[in-house]
């Protein structure tokens, strides 16, 4: 069983390696807005993001979907609507705020 520490250590890491593929600053940019943000569904982080970048709806998805299942810093609240929003788990903002510097 890991210690929690070592849990976040390994969490730094995946999203360190995460965010060295980031040629564009786009998965920086969904990052920072789950840290200001806290909760967003996947229409909306569109939204805000295609102000900036060119992005589809699959393209997002499929970035939040990683930082959820492979990182692990993202819990997905389920509504009845069918609309999901998820949210950074608290135990790891200051570890994506210390990577990303929102």
């Amino acid at each position: 069983m890991r210690s929690p520490t070592e849990i976040k250590r390994v969490i730094e890491n995946r999203l360190r390696s995460y965010l060295s593929r980031d040629k564009t600053g786009i998965r920086r940019e969904v990052l920072m807005h789950f840290v200001k943000i806290r909760s967003i569904t996947i229409a909306e982080l569109v939204a805000e993001l295609q102000k900036q970048f060119a992005v589809t709806f699959h393209a997002v998805a499929s970035m939040v979907g990683i930082i959820a299942s492979r990182i692990g810093i993202l819990r997905v609240n389920r509504h009845t609507d069918g609309a999901n929003s998820y949210e950074l788990k608290e135990k790891y903002v200051d570890i994506v705020v210390g990577i990303v510097g929102a």
